[in-house]
This record gives C-alpha cells, structure tokens and sequence, in this order.
C-alpha cells in the first residue's frame, strides 16, 4: 500500500511538473509525460507491470470525451460536422483496409481479417493526443474538425475492430458491419441524448455547487455503460451526453455551477490525461518483454510500426485533399445564395413578407403560424451567419498541412491492441507494433507539429484582425446594451419595501437578459464562439460577485 501511495504521489508530481515545465522548454507536456513513464519503465517497481486496457477504454476515455464534447463550441462542431464526419467514419475505415493489407504482407501467416483489426487499432486519432494541437497557432476550423474526429472515430474503430475480430471466426458481412455500426451510433446517440438532458433536469434543482459537480462526474458512466450493455457504443453515448449537456447547460445550471464544473472537470482532465501518458511509457518495458518471450524480433516489429505510421499520414493526406476542394467547393456555392438568403431575410421583417416566404419556403398555401415563421427566419439568419464564418476562415494547404500532421495516435491505441483475444496470432507483436506507432507518432509529429506550422504559417495581417475583433465586439456591446435596457428599471430605495434588494434584483435581471440574448445569438451563429464564451464567462462571474453581495433583507 505505501509503495501504491508513492507512486501515485510521484505520478501526480510528475503531471504537475510537465505541465509547468513542458511550455517552458518548448516541448509538449504530453511527450514529457512520456518519456518519464518510458524511463519509469526500467525501475524494478514497475517491472512486468501491466494496465489493464477497460480501465482506459471504460474508465478515463468516457469523463475525457464527455468533458472536451461540453467544452466544444456546438455551432462550430455542427458547422464542421461534414468533414468531422468523414475524417470519423469514412477515413478510419479507408485507413483501417490500406493498412490491413499492408500487415497481411509484412507480418507472416497474419491473414486479413486480424490486418484490418490491427489497422482498426491503429487508424484513429487519439483525443488526448489532439490537446497538443491546441498549443500552436492553427485556425479555429483546423482545432474544430480535430476535436471533433477524435470525439467520434474511437466510436467507429472500436465496431471496426469487434467486427474484424468476428470475421476471423465466421463468415464475413460487408451489410452485417454497416448495420453493426449504424445500432451502435443510433443506439448510443439516443441513449446520449436522454442523458444529457435528465443530467440537466436533475443537476438544475441541486443548489450546492459542490454536489452539482460530483453528480456531473457520474453523467458519461451513467451514458456509457448502459450503451455498452446494449451493444452500442458507450464513447459515443458519452460524446453526445456532454454535447446536449454543453449546449443546455447555460439554460439549466447557474452560474455557481457551471464555474464549479468548469474549475473541477479541468483538473479531471489535466490528471486523467496526464495518468494516459504516464501509462504508455510504462508499460513499454512489459511489452517488449512480451515480444522477446514468443521469440519474435523487437526491430522487425518497430521498423513494421515506422511503415505503418507512414502509410497513415499517406492515407490521411490523400484523403484531407479532395476534402479541402469539397469545402472551398461548398464555401463557394453557398456564398451564391447570400444575396438570396439577405433578400428573404429582409421580407422577414414584416408580417407579409414573411408569410410570403413561409409559402415559398414551404410550398403551402395555409397561413404559418409564428412558431413556423420564427423558425424560418432562425434557419435564414443562421444560414447567413454560416456563409460569414466560412468566407472569414477559408482552408487552404497550410490547414491542409495542420489537419494531415495532427492526426496523431495515442494511449486509444495502445489500450485497444491490448483487448485483442489471447489466441491472436502473433499477439505479442501486434500490441508492440500498435504502441510503437503510438510512441513516434507522438514524437515525431507531437514533437515537430509546433515548428512546422510556424513555418507554413501565413502572414497575418494584425490590423485587419484587430479590425474584426474591434467590429465584433462593438456589435457585442451593443446586443448586450439593448437587452438590458428592455429590462424595466429598479424601483427608488423610498418606493421599495426591500430596499437595497430591489436594486440587486434589477442587476440579476438584466445579467439574464443579456445571457439570454447571446444565447440566442449562440444558437444563431452571428459571432466568434471563443468572443461569446468570454462575454458568457464576464456574465457569470458578475452574477456570482452579484449574489454573493449582502445586504439588507426586509
């Protein structure tokens, strides 16, 4: 017991540490981490030590996930939600094939079947791994559509390889899989969604900050394992519990809470993916030793993980080009309709137009209801809004470059390989090669993304910039400026039975009026997701200053 106690003291030490240090020495603290769990690896304490693969799959992938998913603005993930995707699914299963050849030809007597699985193992981007790319100057787009790949593609590796490893048993389904995957993501999705919403339901009528929270760290196993218990995906479930949850909760939780949750859902994240890196580095020295147990050669397998390695930033570069072309593509026809889009906005303003444009819309003769026409004046206004944010933030070959280089593999591979059955042929190589990938993915890319893109980087026209932002947060201003002044005005001390507390209300009534109109203007799209976060973060930090001000009660 007091050698678990050292160890975890150290660990935590060791997190701390790399977090201070790694910016400092211009090394991503992920790769720091690494390397100490590597060198940790050869201490007689850790000898043969072996982590067992659910305790990532099923216990820190889920908080992980659902934590970055409620984070994640939620009309930057819908408006990337094309290319997320496909990076997800279609690029995983593409990267999974060319890479099970490619074992079936390297690794003797291996077969297809178990290529692909491996492949499966290897194919998807690690969540965890994707947070070194939040370090460097890429565009929000790029940071959008990677956060988004590495919250879904787990989902489609893990079916991918369940149904690989049934295919070297029984008849193969091309049909069965593509149902498979479509009950695993349907499932989850809708299991996700009850969640999240009863998560909000039931965490609005707890006032204590503190329970709110220990509740909320319960919400992704409360998603993930009934999903997982009814063959479905339990990422995904806890994915989509934390998306509805990161999109109601300004609606639902108070101020106390959401600080609360923030504040204590980030240093979860800070020691659970400090724990995944610690993890891959130390379990090297039992894997190795696995490998030489069976006889098998330990260069063979790292010069097999450096040609797979390569073969994925191949695969994910051929498919990242007619992706760009897809999206300048899009970007380019819509930005066709805005001038019919800023007509029909402008009948939307009176009540005839506006029932005009219902009936066009539509193709309905029967008057709309408001309901019905305030919905499509959202999609229009919104609409506009997502032809603004593309024509601001086009994609060229340097986002090109910071989507192919991100793809980096992780502690999801290393843990994944590690559940591949007892009797799988050459297991011990397989799960060396999978973590060799992992380790110089990680170092080569993680090592080198940072240089590499300020050396593809453009130059950036400060003003223009400081421009926009100034334009931004004028319009801000002025939203938050109307919103309050339709709030009616407090009543004088002499009027007021409650005195002071009549004008404290009046406070907190026009922080929710003006939380509420940028909620709106969230949900419609028609500013910069990081601009509305801050003003949201200002809001509540005033509220909290707010209520926690006495005064007399009467």
């Amino acid at each position: 017991m007091t050698e678990l106690l050292v160890v975890l003291v150290l660990a935590f030490a060791a997190i701390a540490a790399s977090t201070v240090l790694g910016p400092r020495l211009g090394v991503a603290s992920p790769l720091l981490l690494v390397a100490i769990g590597v060198g940790a690896s050869f201490l007689p304490v850790f000898a043969g030590i072996e982590i067992e693969p659910e305790w990532i799959l099923a216990g820190v992938l889920p908080p992980l996930l659902y934590s970055s998913a409620v984070s994640m603005p939620a009309m930057n993930f819908r408006r990337e939600f094309g290319a997320i995707s496909g990076l997800s699914v279609a690029l995983v299963v593409a990267s999974s094939l060319v890479l099970g050849v490619f074992f079936t030809l390297v690794v003797p007597d291996l077969g297809f079947a178990w290529g692909v699985a491996l492949g499966a193992i290897i194919s998807p981007t690690d969540a965890v791994a994707t947070s070194i790319v939040k370090q460097t100057s890429v565009s929000k787009r790029v940071v959008a559509m990677l956060e988004g790949e590495s919250l879904l593609n787990d989902a489609t590796a893990l079916v991918l390889l369940r149904t690989a490893i049934v295919a070297t048993a029984a008849s193969f389904s091309f049909w069965g899989a593509v149902g498979t995957f479509a009950y695993s993501v349907v499932v989850a999705a809708i299991i996700g969604i009850l969640v999240g919403w009863g998560n909000l339901v039931v965490r609005k009528r707890v006032t204590d900050p503190t329970v709110n929270t220990v509740i909320s760290f319960v919400v992704p196993f409360v998603a993930a394992v009934p999903a997982e218990l009814l063959g479905a995906s339990g990422l995904v479930a806890a994915v989509v519990a934390g998306l509805v949850t990161g999109i109601r909760a300004p609606r639902y939780l108070s101020a106390q809470n959401r600080l609360s949750d923030s504040q204590n859902w980030r240093t979860v994240e800070l020691v659970l993916e400090g724990a995944v890196f610690l993890t891959m580095g130390v379990q090297i020295s039992s894997i190795v030793a696995n490998v030489e147990r069976d006889h098998a050669g330990v260069g063979p397998a790292v010069l097999i993980a450096a040609g797979a390695l390569l073969l994925t930033i191949v695969v994910r570069a051929a498919y990242v080009a007619p992706l760009l072309w897809w999206l300048s593509t899009l970007r380019n026809r819509n930005a066709k309709m805005q001038d019919r889009l800023l007509e029909m906005h402008e009948k939307m303003s009176t009540p005839e137009g506006a029932e005009q444009m219902f009936g066009e819309a539509n193709g309905r003769r029967r008057r709309a209801s408001d309901n019905q026409i305030e919905r499509l004046g959202r999609r229009i206004v919104q609409s506009l809004a997502d032809i603004t944010y593309f024509r601001n933030a086009p994609l060229g070959w340097r986002d090109g470059t910071a989507v192919v280089w991100a793809g980096m593999r992780g502690a999801v591979t290393v843990a994944a390989a590690q559940t591949l059955p007892e009797d799988t042929p050459q297991r011990s190589v397989l799960v060396l090669i999978a973590f060799a990938v992992a380790v110089m993915s990680l170092l080569v890319q993680g090592g080198t993304i940072g240089p590499l893109l300020r050396a593809v980087a453009p130059k950036v026209d400060q003003t223009a910039i400081d421009e926009q932002t100034n334009a931004e947060r004028t319009r801000l201003m002025q939203l938050m400026k109307t919103s309050a002044e339709a709030v009616p005005p407090a009543l004088p001390v002499e009027q007021s039975i409650k005195g002071f507390v009549s004008a404290k209300e009046h406070e907190l009534a026009v922080i929710g009026a003006q939380r509420a109109a940028l909620l709106e203007a969230r949900d419609h799209g028609t500013f910069d997701a990081d601009v509305l976060a801050y003003a949201l973060q200002i809001l509540d930090a005033s509220q909290i200053a707010l209520e926690l001000r006495g005064g007399p009660k009467g």
